[in-house]
């Protein structure tokens, strides 16, 4: 693990990931000193009180300034702003990831905002919940989760290299896909269902609001993710919407063809889309 230890890491975002990220490097020795920076500074306090991060600043260029490894943890939609405003403070030879939900052009950006002898390699572990904030915050959140790198013709090989060891030291998967294969995927498979989600529960409170309180398990279950911050979704949907909007479509017309069957009252059909439903969840692992 020498070869990938920091001295210091700097994480810009101290909620759920940001601050697991900080308990699982610490857990594993794998840096001496981290610096959070954040908006709210008793927020900051409290993880330093909390022993999740050595020091603070709410200036991101002062929690920068001499660090290793710089891990973007902020919503997605703040990411090149807050790269203009602090790439004078990243330390030549350093390295800047990121755990956004977003890959695309967002990782395109990222690489032509770095300054010279600065690295960025695109990051997005496939862990959290919908609770937010450090509270739930945990060194092993990282442990058997998949973590995608998005690496393009541009990446660093020795810095790819390197956060690849970092993530696999946390326990993750390492996989490396194309930016835009990944937002292509994560728009399928988590961002579409986020909307979903969000519209199920409107649906309901749009239809009684009351109804809400006599949900059971399955409804909980379905709708757990639109608890998640909408902050955080509303920045991903649009920096991935052309993707999303052409999943809708096709949502849609997997709706259309069920309310077709109800209204034929197509018994068969209706459980054929069932069974076929359920066949694909059953291999999904």
């Amino acid at each position: 693990m020498k070869d990938i230890k920091f001295n210091k890491v700097t994480i810009l975002g101290v909620g759920l990931i940001g601050a697991s990220f900080a308990l699982a490097m610490k857990k594993r020795g794998l840096c001496n000193h981290i610096a959070g920076y954040g908006r709210r500074e008793n927020n900051l306090r409290k993880a330093m009180d909390m022993k999740i991060i050595d020091s603070f600043a709410v200036d991101a260029s002062k929690a920068c300034a001499d660090s290793d490894l710089v891990l973007f943890a902020i919503p997605v939609g703040c990411f090149t702003e807050t790269v203009r405003k602090i790439n004078g403070s990243f330390k030549k030879g350093s390295i800047v990831t990121d755990v956004g939900s977003v890959k695309g052009k967002l990782v395109r950006d990222m690489e032509a905002l770095m300054p010279e002898g600065v690295s960025f390699v695109g990051g997005h572990p496939i862990a959290g919940s919908d609770r937010t904030g450090i509270a739930t915050a945990a060194a092993d959140l990282f442990s058997g989760a998949r973590c995608i790198l998005t690496p393009t013709e541009k990446t660093d090989k020795a810095a790819l290299k390197k956060i690849t060891a970092l993530w696999k030291s946390l326990g993750a998967a390492v996989s490396a896909m194309d930016p835009e294969e990944h937002d292509r995927i994560y728009a399928a498979v988590s961002h579409l269902p986020h909307i979903i989600a969000s519209a199920i529960v409107n649906t309901v409170a749009d239809i009684n609001n009351s109804y809400l309180k006599f949900a059971g398990q399955g409804f909980k279950d379905t709708t757990r993710i639109a608890a998640s911050s909408p902050e955080l979704w509303r920045d991903i949907s649009l920096m991935n919407r052309e993707n999303i909007l052409e999943f809708i479509k096709l949502f849609k017309k997997n709706l259309d063809s069920l309310s077709g069957y109800l209204k034929k009252s197509d018994s068969e059909a209706i459980e054929k889309k069932f069974k076929k439903a359920k066949a694909l969840r059953e291999d999904v692992r």
